[in-house]
């Protein structure tokens, strides 16, 4: 993997444990983004998680949330059921549009003694729900010691930590390139471009992080993926295609696929609700936070959806179809 640069956007990664915090002060030290631990397991949420989302969304910090896969974890609906405690956190916050970074799993220990393919089978679980139920792809964070328990999850970005300043991450479980690099704990490994461990605003040890490029290019890498649905605007339409057959039109907003929340539930099997006074969108029970309401009519986002329950989809650009192949179909 890549080596760290100089110009790099330089961040930290807090939680409850770092006590008061004052981000004004991190953000006049030279840092301009922070991941915020929100939850752990299938119930545990920080109890600093809110308050430090609003205070260093206020200091004009980039802002990101992770959840700590717990060792109980030992199964994919297990795994399913911590990605929901972080989704219900992700939304008390405000949603997806209050985050400017994408959501992480933390995923580095392994008490139970999972196989690699049983570490694997929860990492994805985790990952594909809550990309189902925010609408944001996440990114992997883990260390070399743990990281090739992985297998199949290079299409995810990588957050690495690795405690040397200059001796860059081998590649490892098809991943050769890092979007993030903890360099640091605040007390070994690599230091800030001052040449300190210590961040102003913080009394004791932090975790340093850098991003590959800098903060405009930090600004823009995810902007996409994290911008709130009401805002944007429909650029393209298309026709819905399900195991060969048309079944309905696809809505492009900022190049992703949404169709009808009633045609997706009928084709996939699965129950679904449209509270029309909250203007909310529930598939067997579990509510989506990625919803257009268009004419009357909620369109919800295809792909994480859909390959969260098997199906496979495609995209023919050209003809403009969305292409969905329920589990069993050739």
């Amino acid at each position: 993997m890549q080596t760290r640069k100089k110009g790099n956007a330089q961040g930290i990664d807090v939680s409850h444990h770092q006590g008061n915090i004052d981000f004004k002060k991190v953000a006049a030290d030279g840092i301009s983004f922070v991941f915020i631990k929100a939850t752990q397991g299938r119930s545990f949420r920080s109890k600093t998680f809110l308050q430090f989302v609003k205070e260093a969304k206020a200091a004009g910090l980039m802002i990101g949330a992770y959840h700590y896969i717990d060792d109980s974890a030992t199964t994919p609906e297990l795994a399913r059921q911590e990605a929901a405690n972080f989704a219900k956190a992700i939304k008390d916050a405000g949603g997806v549009s209050t985050f400017d970074l994408p959501t992480v799993m933390d995923y580095e220990s392994n008490k139970s003694g999972l196989s690699k393919t049983a570490v694997t089978a929860v990492a994805k679980a985790f990952l594909e729900e809550v990309e189902r139920l925010t609408g944001v792809r996440p990114i992997v964070y883990t260390y070399p010691s743990f990281i090739g328990n992985f297998s199949g999850l290079s299409g995810y970005p990588l957050w690495i930590a690795r405690y040397h300043a200059t001796k860059a991450p081998a590649d490892a479980s098809g991943w050769s390139r890092w979007d993030f690099w903890q360099y640091s704990d605040g007390q070994y490994g690599g230091t800030l471009p001052s040449g300190t461990r210590k961040v102003l605003g913080i009394a004791g040890p932090v975790d340093l992080n850098e991003f590959n490029g800098t903060v405009d290019e930090l600004r823009t890498r995810f902007t996409k993926q994290t911008d709130a649905p009401n805002k944007t605007e429909t650029v393209g339409s298309g026709a819905f295609v399900a195991n060969g057959r048309e079944v309905g039109k696809v809505l492009l907003f900022d190049g992703k696929s949404y169709v009808a929340l009633k045609v997706l539930a009928n084709i996939l099997g699965l129950s679904y609700h449209w509270d029309n006074s909250h203007k909310k969108a529930y598939l067997n029970g579990v509510e989506l936070q990625m919803v257009q309401l268009v004419l009357g009519t909620a369109y919800v986002q295809l792909k994480p959806i859909a390959e969260a329950y098997g199906a496979v989809v495609s995209w023919d650009s050209k003809n403009k179809i969305a292409s969905l192949k329920t589990k069993g179909e050739k």
